[in-house]
């Protein structure tokens, strides 16, 4: 007869020592490090459950202490990455805000910062501007750039400033699989108690004060302790249950009672998920937050299976890269961009008008992007046509706010429209010629033209094709040439055989130096 196995019960939260004496054990311990030395305090805020317990947590460390102990200063820093799910950036701001006031009247040490991404890594100037593809699994350009940079970036002017820095984190190891590994191997390094090295910032110490807890516990520790800034944990408690699927996320009142941690927030843009659950939830589970229907909609746009339709088949370089002899697609088409560009000025229009008076006048995109973008496709893309403008004018129904360019384009709208029409649906063709003709103007008035040459030979090469179909055969022979050619070949210098003449056998192409492909 075969023994039934009954499932482990789960722990009861905070184990034997209750909820007051675990908060009160993690307190004393945050007071002690706080007094330990003179190093600078970092503590990551994003306003979720995990970063407030901990933030609430150092809080009532400080408050424990007299005037004359708080001796060092506590920054509480929060990256805003610009694509935030306006909710949330909403929920943020408030609470740093509050948090300020709150911290001077009482004479802590405590300092909120929001950091921002530089205006060249943000999240619409590198895929409006630059025609990066939404970020993937296999090419998250996103992370680094709109989170890990400015984060970095302020703890290690602390460290340069103060020679060490103390970063505190709500990271826990129930959160995930990855996580509890990650911790774990802090644990083995770290250099006194509960302080580990960060392996990417040198001088920077780790401490995580709520690594043991589960989410339950977080949740227990939020709706019995009060908020110390004032700001209410019960709204963030509502917050989130308006960000779960099923609509429930009920207080935890025994342990057989499943809290709502599994709840993510982060950018409304992001396609590394399936489907961004957290706000389709707010949408579904709340009338008053349909106004971002439209940010959804377009969120899932950028999330195609399959968008080769819409980018270039050469690479940023303008090479054509192949994989099992298919091309590498590189960033979106300036049609695509164009069209993306649209998409998201309407998408703003359209919550300003019917969403609540607090996001009339929000900003999915800001001027000082809209300006980089258009110094990226006039300047660095040749795209002088300056259709920037012209695209805002007609998505918002106002004339575009930014300033007038500082440098003559090469031919005016008329002389463009004429050259397209000339080139018809050669698309390639049209492309080169702009770039030939915006290259020699940029040259036009220097003194010294150094470089003129090899900026008209960069455009050749990257559009020296008489279509797609062309430039794949191309690579293709280029591929197996290269792979001919024997290290016997390569020693004595006999390299000609990786450059075979072009169907058209056209002699011109094939005079480029080795590597201008």
């Amino acid at each position: 007869m075969s023994k039934v196995m009954m499932p482990e019960p789960r722990r009861r939260p905070f184990g034997a020592l209750g909820l007051a004496k675990a908060v009160q054990v993690i307190v004393d311990e945050i007071a002690e490090l706080y007094k330990t030395d003179n190093i600078p305090w970092v503590v990551g805020y994003s306003g979720g459950k995990d970063s407030t317990a901990t933030l609430q947590l150092v809080w009532m460390a400080l408050q424990r202490l007299s005037a004359s102990e708080l001796t060092k200063p506590v920054h509480v820093i929060s990256t805003d990455t610009l694509v935030e799910n306006p909710v949330v950036s909403a929920w943020v701001n408030t609470s740093l805000d509050v948090m300020g006031v709150r911290a001077a009247e009482l004479g802590l040490p405590l300092t909120p910062h929001k950091l921002t991404p530089e205006l060249a890594d943000t999240f619409w100037v590198n895929l409006i501007g630059k025609g990066y593809p939404a970020p993937r699994p296999k090419f998250r350009w996103c992370t680094e750039r709109l989170k890990i940079k400015p984060s970095n970036a302020f703890i290690r002017s602390m460290v340069r400033a103060h020679g060490e820095a103390v970063l505190i984190l709500g990271m826990r190891k129930q959160e995930s699989v990855t996580r509890a590994r990650v911790m774990a191997a802090h644990e083995v390094n770290r250099v006194r108690e509960r302080l580990a090295p960060n392996a990417n910032l040198p001088n920077s110490l780790v401490y995580t004060p709520i690594e043991a807890w589960s989410s339950d516990e977080v949740w227990m520790f939020l709706m019995q302790m009060e908020n110390p800034w004032g700001y209410s944990n019960r709204d963030l408690l509502t917050m989130y249950q308006g960000a779960s699927a099923d609509n429930e996320c009920p207080l935890v009142v025994d342990t057989s009672t499943p809290s709502c941690g599994d709840s993510r927030f982060g950018c409304w843009t992001c396609t590394l998920v399936d489907q961004d659950k957290s706000m389709t939830a707010m949408v579904l589970n709340d009338a008053e937050k349909a106004w971002m229907e439209p940010l959804l909609a377009l969120r899932n746009e950028l999330d195609l299976p399959d968008d080769r339709e819409l980018r270039d088949f050469r690479r940023m370089n303008g090479t054509v890269q192949l994989f099992h002899d298919e091309p590498i697609p590189g960033p979106y088409t300036q049609p695509s961009r164009q069209r993306w560009l649209r998409r998201l000025l309407e998408a703003q229009e359209e919550v300003r008008r019917n969403g609540p008076p607090e996001v009339a006048q929000i900003e999915l995109i800001t001027l000082a992007e809209l300006e980089e973008i258009r110094r990226i496709w006039v300047v660095e893309k040749h795209e002088f046509e300056d259709n920037l403008p012209r695209i805002y004018a007609e998505a918002t129904g106002r004339p575009y706010p930014g300033k007038p360019l500082d440098e003559a384009l090469p031919l005016g709208a008329v002389e463009v429209e004429l050259l397209a029409e000339i080139c018809g649906e050669d698309r390639l063709h049209f492309e080169t010629v702009r770039e030939l003709l915006d290259v020699e103007r940029r040259h036009r008035n220097q003194i010294r033209r150094a470089g003129l040459f090899p900026a008209l030979e960069k455009a050749l090469v990257k559009g020296f094709y008489r279509d797609q179909d062309d430039a794949v055969t191309y690579a293709r022979r280029q591929k197996a040439a290269r792979e001919a050619v024997s290290a016997e070949d390569l020693a004595s210098g006999n390299i000609q055989l990786a450059f075979g003449a072009r169907a058209d056998d056209s002699p011109a192409f094939d005079d480029f130096p080795l590597g201008s492909r």
